[in-house]
């Protein structure tokens, strides 16, 4: 079978659906690979390259739709090239079902099969295909890039002989993807860095990465974005007021904003009002990840730059990965070579939709003349992290009458134990000569309190046997300090050697302890 990725129609857009290393491993999948002429031109992908990696370059739409019995593209397709599906054909691309409602139907009375790459499961076996994520990631990263283009001064801070120079203080909205990414690139260019997010579960997540979390004081329990497909729920009244209240102390301090809470096919919440926007100092930027369905900032203005009265610029980009098209371009590939590894297990160039496979069927939106779209849950679904229940507090009788229970049994235990010692020695004294059992009621008391020693020693600095060795080898050489007084040289010789080796042991075992320690630790 062929598989083909024409060039993008859509005005302004700059990507591919088909890199000359994705074309190469397709081929090892058993596909023939197909690529209209200056496709690729402007993500910087020339024809020549694609042609060096075993690609048809085709020089017409026309001809490249006709040609192939699987179409890969990036963006929605228009009326037109719906028009171009048969039922033979597979068509994976960017589809929005959720809002294209007649391109739905289109693909129906078409008969084609259509992969819509933002509607793969997101559970970790399609983590590989998740589109949506691939450009997330990029869209925060070039946000921040875009701010900083925007933006007057240096993130880093500096000392220098011209004067000092303060790091530049960024709030990143929403710690999805996109935040995440926004986060990571925020950090690594020296801004301090902040961050909110209505999921509690995202706070280590940021903080790991060198920024600050934003604490509401404000209690309410919050869904788990992993049980509502990584998105984050609606709040509650209350705590949108609590939210707005902290960014609007936060607005003044801010020279950065970036929000990023958006959700497919719904508006964007309002977050960042215009009153926060007059509050910023003159010569801020925010950049407004939202804008393609309203923005979270008053004054966003979708695809367009504004400048606010007081100087604050405004962002509202919709084509950030568009703007990174190289980068863009190479993970979306990567993501539909995936996908088309799924839709081809015995590597034999023929697709075997299977409609069981979880990724498979989530993904399709439109198989043999029907819409599939919604699809079911899949079958494994991202596990929710589990609330932890507080433990009950006891009342002071509960906490005295479990004190006493515990004492009773730990006396119990011990009785039964030196009862049975205490039957057994009498046992053994009664067939064992006075010589024997001298040295072994000696043996056995060290036993006893040897263990005692190493079973109650701490582990909290080390490993649990760790601090076992460890404590064996002191009681170690405890005994050769005892028995280096001796009279006889070979006793004096063969503690002092106990010493040593027992020694060597504590001091190495606390040596790779730090060792241990240090490798997670920030240098």
């Amino acid at each position: 079978m062929k598989i083909g990725t024409p060039t993008e129609v859509e005005v302004g857009e700059n990507r591919v659906a088909m890199t000359p290393d994705s074309a190469r491993q397709l081929q090892k999948l058993g596909y023939d690979c197909l690529i209209e002429s200056g496709a690729g031109q402007k993500a910087g992908f020339a024809d020549a390259l694609y042609e060096e990696a075993g690609v048809t370059v085709v020089e017409t739409a026309d001809a490249l739709w006709s040609q192939s019995d699987i179409i890969a593209k990036v963006r929605i397709p228009t009326a037109d090239e719906l028009d171009r599906l048969t039922p033979e054909k597979t068509l994976i691309t960017f589809f929005n079902p959720g809002g294209n409602a007649e391109g739905l139907e289109k693909a129906k009375e078409k008969g084609a099969n259509v992969i819509a790459m933002e509607m793969v499961p997101r559970i970790s076996r399609a983590q590989k295909m998740d589109a949506l994520s691939s450009m997330a990631n990029i869209a925060g990263y070039r946000a921040v890039i875009e701010a900083g283009n925007n933006f007057g001064r240096f993130f880093t801070g500096q000392v220098t002989a011209a004067g000092k120079v303060p790091p530049a203080k960024v709030l990143v909205v929403g710690a999805g993807v996109a935040g995440l990414a926004a986060i990571g690139t925020s950090t690594s260019l020296g801004a301090i860095t902040y961050a909110f997010d209505v999921r509690p579960e995202v706070a280590e997540q940021v903080e790991s990465m060198g920024a600050e979390f934003v604490y509401l004081d404000f209690e309410e329990e919050q869904a788990d974005g992993s049980a509502s497909g990584g998105y984050a729920s609606v709040s509650s009244p209350e705590f949108r007021e609590a939210q707005l209240a902290k960014f609007r102390e936060l607005a003044p301090e801010m020279d950065i904003v970036i929000t990023t809470a958006l959700i497919p096919n719904r508006e964007a919440p309002k977050l960042w009002l215009a009153d926060m926007v007059a509050a910023m100092k003159p010569g801020s930027v925010i950049i407004d990840l939202a804008a393609e369905t309203g923005g979270n900032v008053e004054g966003t203005v979708k695809d367009e730059k504004v400048v606010t009265e007081n100087g604050v610029t405004i962002v509202g980009y919709t084509d950030f990965p568009s703007r990174m098209a190289t980068q863009s371009s190479t993970l979306y590939a990567t993501n539909i070579r995936h996908m088309m590894t799924d839709l081809t297990p015995e590597k034999d160039g023929k697709v075997n939709h299977n409609m069981d496979d979880d990724v498979i069927r989530g993904a399709t939106v439109a198989y043999q003349g029907e819409i599939t779209f919604p699809p079911p849950p899949p079958k494994v679904q991202a596990i929710a992290a589990q609330k932890k229940e507080k433990p009950k507090e006891l009342t002071p009788e509960e906490k005295r009458a479990k004190e006493v229970a515990a004492f009773k049994a730990q006396t119990k235990s011990q009785v039964t134990l030196l009862a049975i010692g205490g039957a057994l020695m009498l046992l053994v004294g009664l067939v064992a000569p006075a010589s024997f059992l001298q040295h072994f009621i000696v043996f056995v008391l060290s036993v006893f309190i040897g263990f005692q020693v190493i079973w109650n020693v701490s582990h909290s600095l080390h490993t649990p046997l760790m601090a076992v060795t460890n404590a064996i080898s002191s009681i170690i050489i405890l005994g050769a300090l005892m028995q280096i007084g001796a009279g006889n040289w070979l006793v004096v010789i063969l503690a002092a050697i106990s010493v040593f080796f027992a020694g060597i042991n504590i001091f190495g075992g606390f040596l790779v302890t730090r060792r241990m320690l240090a490798m997670f630790q920030k240098s």
